[in-house]
């Protein structure tokens, strides 16, 4: 009697909670009975990654901010006490710088396998969307917190960026003066910086991601040939080509995050620094508003941007350089919003795609590497013209898509998927 009660006591709990609040429905809805298509591949991984990544950095930057001081005299200080003093501070702080990078890795993944596959196209449209208001709110997120340590990195790689907007006409001065908070940087610009950092932006982000899950469970997932399984189903209205996300994708995932896991260790424990691309050398220096550093680079998942920002070394129509330059780095992000409704093709998948928007996913994929490099380094004339060439190529690839997308032949899809 008493090992049935022990058995029914779950069930009754269930039961309760669930007139009060639709917890196995949702489970139902999102996980057991929600079918994925069955023949997802080695690039759907990067999705839950981003979900556990997103935690390890939640979960380690509420305990750094327990030892942080917020202020341009105690921030420094701070990152060394709890590197040096607070008992596994130095591993929670990792944690979090390696974090911040493999977060960009895995969501430049992420969003790749979307152009590899045509994720973006209808009715996917919102996730999409959603998906890039998510990596432009993490590209803030990660600019505010690089400013938090108070390093020589930190103080003029802000000082930098935040200097763009004053390149704005009319109101680029007092735009940059309001950001900064003051009329250089200073304590009250860390100090606005670190609650965006801690409270308002994680808010934001946090809603934006129940928001992509809900759009993507809505109209179901993508895969590999770009069909939608929902349209060939079985006697009891389950898709033919899917399978529950859970137990079978679930289960799946741990590969993917034992992997994960497994390199983000190694990374941790052995390169935290990662040759001083995760951990700028200069940053181990307290910031000196009066010493500039002889490199000024923003963090490795910037420099694309940053290259294109650099390329722009020419004036238009009475444009300043400057000027032009911040305007080609926000359309170069975008352009990236409206992509669903620039790709024409009447095929989703780049297997059935013509050879043209291979050949230009191939040539964006390059350049976008080839600009991230070309942020890193000094420039040069020969980088400078390199950068030219490259941030062209990647506009290409957007402003042109509606005219190759049309133009080119496909190759007829399957009425099921390939696996």
């Amino acid at each position: 009697m008493g090992n049935q009660n022990k058995a029914k006591a779950p069930r009754g709990l269930m039961r309760w909670i669930d007139a009060r609040f639709p917890a196995t429905q949702l489970f139902q809805d999102h996980l057991s009975h929600y079918y994925a298509p069955k023949n997802f591949n080695f690039w759907y991984f990067f999705g839950s990654l981003a979900l556990l990544v997103l935690v390890n950095q939640i979960v380690t930057g509420i305990w750094l901010t327990m030892s942080f001081s917020p202020s341009a005299e105690g921030a420094f200080d701070s990152i060394e006490y709890i590197m040096r003093d607070v008992e596994w501070g130095w591993l929670i702080r990792y944690m979090h710088t390696t974090g911040a990078s493999a977060f960009f890795v895995v969501i430049y993944l992420h969003m790749f396998r979307g152009l590899l596959y045509g994720s973006y196209k209808a009715p996917r449209e919102l996730v999409w969307v959603f998906g890039m208001a998510i990596y432009l709110l993490l590209m803030a997120e990660a600019f505010m917190g690089y400013l938090l340590p108070w390093g020589q990195m930190s103080y003029w790689g802000a000082q930098v960026i935040i200097s763009l907007f004053s390149a704005i006409p009319a109101i680029g001065p007092e735009l940059a003066q309001w950001i900064r908070g003051d009329y250089l940087i200073s304590g009250i610009t860390l100090n606005r910086f670190f609650a965006l950092h801690v409270v308002a932006l994680p808010i934001v982000i946090l809603a934006l991601v129940v928001l992509h899950i809900i759009a993507l469970h809505e109209v179901g997932s993508n895969n590999p040939d770009g069909i939608d399984i929902k349209q060939k189903k079985d006697e009891a209205g389950n898709p033919r080509d899917g399978i529950p996300f859970h137990p079978y994708y679930t289960v799946k995932d741990l590969v993917g995050v034992a992997v994960f896991l497994f390199v983000f260790c190694v990374v941790v424990f052995y390169f935290p620094e990662g040759g001083g691309y995760f951990i700028e050398t200069p940053n181990f220096e307290p910031a000196n508003p009066l010493q500039t550093p002889d490199h000024i680079a923003p963090v490795w998942y910037f420099t694309p941007f940053y290259a294109i920002l650099r390329a722009i070394t020419f004036s238009i129509f009475g444009l300043e350089a400057k000027f032009l330059g911040v305007m080609c780095m926000g359309g170069a992000i975008a352009v990236m919003f409206v992509l669903p409704w620039l790709d024409r093709s009447p095929v989703r998948s780049m297997r059935y795609k013509g050879w043209i928007s291979k050949l230009m996913l191939a040539l964006f994929a390059a350049s976008f590497v080839t600009l991230g490099v070309l942020g890193v380094l000094p420039s040069t004339g020969g980088r400078t013209l390199l950068a030219q060439v490259c941030t062209a190529i990647y506009f290409a690839y957007f402003l042109l898509m509606p005219i190759y997308t049309r133009l080119e032949k496909t190759k007829p899809v399957p009425e099921r998927v390939t696996g």
